[in-house]
């Protein structure tokens, strides 16, 4: 997908060129468009060198250039090939001349042009922020559908503290993702999604699982959904509804969600296991409660099935989407599942890591994919690297329906 970021006259210009680093880093191109002020604090030689494509300055051939066709009307040529604008960082006056319709360079008349969603940083010293006039000009664009992504608060470049100082990149980049996710790229997809733990009876009281919430499966499944696909969940036992738009399995075993997935996914075109499903049960599960009566016993365990690689038996053309929760080596680990199950993609986490796992609203994933693009992502929400994964869904399967096509 095609970002244009617009960079304006402020101290916090400097940052802008990690942003598109990392914007690179989730798979987007990226081309800049600066504004004068922007480029007494930054070249445009900087953002050249990262993105890989010519900055554009003007509006109009730079002085000293001859004009034609392509140059005076470039701003239409890039508001129809772009799939979102974000300026960051965005002063009061681009605010301002967004907000009234003022177009005298080339970012503000790109902003008229385009139709693609908008996404607005802020960064500017905190009295300017405060300022009656910004905040209604913040507001008429908020009105408009521009997403805002307020200032933080801090020590400020002017020497002041207060709100003006340009958002986290994290927060950046989220805003960047639910926007464009906004769209239903999934439109007509069919989805099963595993989730939660599975309960392995030792006797009618007692059983084997593990530490599982559900959390991520459950994103996934809502990410999906709201991205336009028709999502069955298929659930070992957790405490969480299911997501709005839904339909969702209860399972307790490894067997009934074998038998569950096995039944509904012959007309799914995407898979995704995330369910922590036991790799072992009870042989011989007792038809009593088993009585205290020694000091120690010993349980005969066997394999449960193998979900993941029944339903890469006969995968035809459907995406695979496994997960690997590890406490060690989890790069290697990963790899190795993404060969051994025919998958076309691996998340794998350290479960050990503070902020991932278990029992956490956050995650830090690994994305590693059949083309050999591995992305690591940093500690987020569960929600956001739903759909960081599913952003990945797309990108893998666009590039094998390419190839495809290239093949005929």
């Amino acid at each position: 997908m095609r970002i244009t970021l617009g960079v304006t006259g402020g101290v916090a210009a400097y940052k802008a060129a990690e942003l598109v680093r990392r914007l690179q880093q989730d798979g987007f191109s990226v081309q800049v468009v600066m504004t004068r002020g922007a480029r007494e604090f930054v070249t445009p030689l900087t953002f050249a060198a990262l993105s890989g494509q010519r900055v554009i300055t003007d509006l109009f051939a730079e002085s000293g250039g001859e004009a034609n066709l392509e140059s005076a009307i470039e701003h239409i040529a890039v508001a129809q090939r772009t799939d979102l604008l974000l300026v960051a960082p965005a002063t009061a006056d681009i605010l301002a001349k967004f907000a009234r319709g003022i177009a005298d360079d080339f970012l503000t008349t790109l902003y008229l042009a385009s139709t693609a969603p908008v996404v607005v940083a802020p960064a500017m010293n905190v009295n300017m922020w405060n300022h009656a006039a910004t905040q209604e000009n913040v507001e008429m664009l908020r009105a408009r559908g521009v997403k805002i992504v307020d200032p933080d608060e801090g020590y400020l470049a002017c020497g002041m503290t207060g709100a003006g100082r340009l958002a986290g990149q994290a927060a950046i980049l989220a805003a960047v993702h639910e926007t464009l996710h906004a769209t239903r790229d999934l439109a007509g997809e069919k989805a099963l999604v595993t989730a939660g733990p599975t309960r392995e009876n030792v006797d009618p009281v007692r059983y084997f699982s593990n530490r599982s919430s559900g959390k991520m499966g459950y994103a996934v499944a809502e990410a999906a959904a709201k991205r336009g696909a028709h999502v069955i969940l298929v659930s070992g036992p957790t405490s969480l509804e299911a997501p709005a738009g839904v339909e969702r399995i209860d399972v307790q075993s490894a067997a009934e969600m074998q038998r569950a997935v096995l039944e509904r996914v012959v007309d799914c075109s995407i898979a995704i296991f995330a369910a922590a499903v036991a790799d072992y049960r009870p042989s011989e599960p007792a038809g009593e409660k088993i009585k205290r009566n020694k000091e120690s016993m010993t349980i005969a365990l066997e394999a449960t099935p193998d979900i993941l690689a029944s339903v890469t038996q006969n995968k035809g053309e459907r995406f695979i989407v496994g997960f690997a929760a590890e406490t060690e080596h989890v790069a290697e680990n990963a790899r190795k599942k993404l060969a051994a199950k025919n998958a076309d993609l691996i998340v794998a986490n350290d479960v050990t890591a503070e902020g991932a796992g278990f029992d956490h609203d956050t995650n830090i994933v690994t994305l590693f994919a059949r083309d050999g693009r591995d992305l690591a992502l940093p500690r987020m929400s569960k929600s956001e690297v739903a759909q960081r994964i599913l952003d990945e869904v797309v990108r893998l399967r666009s590039k094998l329906r390419t190839a495809q096509r290239s093949s005929v």
